[in-house]
């Protein structure tokens, strides 16, 4: 008796991976990148990012790698910038003057 395997249709196969009105930002995820930036950081920076890795695993169960945490706080950042302007963390935060 041959057995048929239901399989899944091209929309459950394919999703947006930018919102269509672009104001909701999020974080890229698990996909394909075609861009690539290098950033430095100090040892208490990268142990800093290790030790929210390891956090978000054992606290939370949420295994993520390191460039998947970077990119999400990358689009809370923007995400708050275009949301509070002047008044966002990342202006307080960069603001030395």
């Amino acid at each position: 008796m041959p057995r048929r395997v239901a399989l899944p249709g091209a929309q459950e196969l394919f999703r947006a991976t930018e919102p269509a009105n672009g104001a909701d930002r999020r974080h890229s995820g698990r996909v394909k990148h075609d861009e690539k930036i290098t950033v430095y950081v100090s040892a208490e920076e990268l142990l800093a990012l290790e030790q929210a890795r390891l956090t978000l695993r054992a606290r939370h169960g949420i295994a993520v790698d390191r460039g998947r945490i970077v990119r999400a706080a990358v689009a809370l950042a923007v995400a708050g910038l275009d949301l509070n302007g002047e008044e966002s963390d990342l202006i307080r935060q960069l603001d030395v003057s």
